[in-house]
């Protein structure tokens, strides 16, 4: 049942941040709950694989490297999810910053 609200949570989120984004366009909110879906899955099975990959680049950055590897997350669902589109990687990596600031939000609200 936690899952379900998350992804919940997640989906407003992505709706919410592509109001506030022009780079960043979603058709409907059925839309956005499949990102959800793909972005949790994406996080669980791609995400530690490139982690794990770029891990003296994360190093050397200081873990900066890893909003890099968020908008890349971002940019592969965009090419996985036809209703979803983000303009450049620009747009994904402010796309993955707004979305965590208002998941993390509504994470405290609800």
């Amino acid at each position: 049942m936690g899952f379900i609200i998350k992804l919940l949570i997640t989906g407003v989120a992505v709706v919410l941040a592509s109001y506030i984004l022009p780079g960043v366009h979603i058709d409907t909110f059925v839309t956005a709950l499949i990102l959800a879906l793909v972005l949790a899955l994406l996080n669980a099975v791609v995400r530690p694989i490139l982690v794990i990959l770029t891990i003296p680049v994360t190093i050397l950055t200081l873990g900066l490297f890893l909003l890099v590897i968020n908008a890349l997350i971002i940019l592969l669902a965009d090419y996985l999810i036809a209703g979803f589109t983000v303009d450049g990687f620009l747009w994904a990596l402010i796309f993955s910053l707004v979305l965590s600031v208002i998941n993390a939000i509504l994470d405290m609200i609800f």
